[in-house]
């Protein structure tokens, strides 16, 4: 039997317009096909990643600080109204920034903003609608986005590429039987897989804060979050009989 040599480059990226690659350069052999195809799955996502953040600005600093630990405070209240540990969520950053009265020529200094984001990362989904919801009711978060993903990705990848193989050998044997060969074995291969990442919008404060009344299902509620597509390409030098 043939050795088969099978370079694989695993790639995992942020995807441009255009799948950008670089692959090992071939020599052109006789009795071979040299083709390429993109394959893709769609796996359900199995995390919820809800991103907030909290601002407060009052007269000093350290009104500003307390203002906003009070609201934080809030935040840690929602999270245990829902059975999770506040350390299950991530802080981001913290930041102190004066405010300016840029109106003044002087710029006047007319108090201090405090703020910080939260992460929560959630595999439970039927608790992304009660915390979006009080969040909102509380009044705390300067913005909220919702953003579902898939940390399990390996098995995604795999199919992907076996999508995109398969249809880089039938474009191979399409075009074996279209000059009256056979195809043979295959001597080479490259992989690049990509997860297609979508934009999230960001909510305002003001979007948030008009949630409606606790009677009405949050927005979130009763729908099929998006699945995730991850998509491959797929390289492959085949041998002709």
């Amino acid at each position: 039997m043939r050795s088969v040599n099978i370079f694989f480059a695993l790639i995992f990226i942020i995807p441009t317009n255009t799948f950008a690659q670089e692959h090992p350069a071939l020599t052109a052999q006789s009795n071979t096909v040299y083709v390429g195809a993109d394959g893709k799955f769609e796996a359900a996502p199995d995390t919820a990643q809800i991103q907030f953040y909290v601002s407060a600005q009052d007269d000093t600093s350290q009104a500003a600080f307390q203002r906003a630990s009070k609201e934080v405070d809030q935040v840690r209240q929602v999270l245990h109204a829902n059975g999770i540990e506040p350390k299950a969520a991530n802080i981001g950053f913290l930041s102190v920034q004066p405010v300016y009265d840029w109106k003044n020529p002087k710029q006047k200094l007319i108090g201090y903003r405090v703020s910080t984001d939260v992460t929560l990362k959630l595999k439970d989904f039927s608790k992304v609608a009660p915390i979006t919801q009080q969040l909102a009711d509380a009044n705390v978060s300067e913005s909220q986005t919702l953003n579902y993903t898939l940390e399990n990705i390996d098995d995604a990848k795999n199919r992907a590429v076996e999508d995109a193989y398969r249809r880089a050998r039938n474009s191979a044997e399409t075009l074996a039987r279209a000059s009256g060969r056979m195809l043979g074995e295959l001597s080479y291969a490259s992989v690049d897989t990509f997860e297609m990442q979508r934009p999230v919008p960001r909510m305002a404060r003001a979007m948030t804060a008009m949630a409606a009344p606790s009677a009405v299902p949050a927005p979130t509620e009763d729908f099929t979050p998006q699945t995730v597509t991850v998509t491959a390409h797929v390289n492959a030098l085949f041998s002709l009989k």
